[in-house]
């Protein structure tokens, strides 16, 4: 695929890739103030980030996604199971 096809159709559904990611970072950096951020474990860090990647990209492209909302969820059950002893 070419791929000035592709950004075009990320675009078309994400919005303008500057402003995304600078709402991702300004929603990641209030993580990074929080009090435990330091003790979390590597998994639960990265599902973090990646979700609020996710939440930027339905904030500021096609909120109606579903996809968005599909992998917030799965970030947030990795977690969950390996909280739960389920995965290690």
């Amino acid at each position: 695929m070419d791929i000035d096809k592709t950004l075009e159709e990320r675009g078309s559904r994400y919005g303008d890739f500057k402003g995304q990611a600078e709402l991702a970072q300004h929603i990641k950096r209030t993580f990074y103030e929080g009090r435990n951020w330091d003790n979390l474990e590597p998994d639960a860090k990265e599902a973090l980030e990646t979700i609020a990647t996710k939440i930027s990209r339905i904030l500021y492209g096609d909120p109606e996604y579903t996809d968005n909302w599909h992998d917030i969820i799965g970030y947030a059950k990795l977690v969950e199971d390996r909280i739960n002893g389920i995965i290690k």
